[in-house]
């Protein structure tokens, strides 16, 4: 597994730094552009919803549940053969 990978970001004004390994990073950047959107605008809005969570975990969680989702209907539409 690679080692975590800081990064900095600008939060509402702040800097702030994550800690990711390289397919987190990765897999954020896949999902920023399947949204139309740039990795530090999700990073952005994952802060926002985190509540008391630490910001690299919750991208993670974001991460892993972002894509557990788009399996879910992936497999729900391919399931559809009307």
């Amino acid at each position: 597994m690679s080692r975590p990978v800081k990064r900095s970001f600008s939060l509402r004004g702040h800097q702030t730094s994550i800690s990711l390994e390289q397919p987190f990073w990765d897999a954020l950047k896949d999902a920023a552009e399947k949204e139309g959107k740039t990795p530090a605008a999700i990073v952005a809005d994952i802060d926002e919803a985190r509540g008391d969570s630490g910001l690299s975990g919750a991208v993670r969680m974001w991460i892993l549940d972002y894509f557990r989702r788009r399996r879910a209907v992936e497999d729900y539409n391919g399931g559809n053969r009307d």
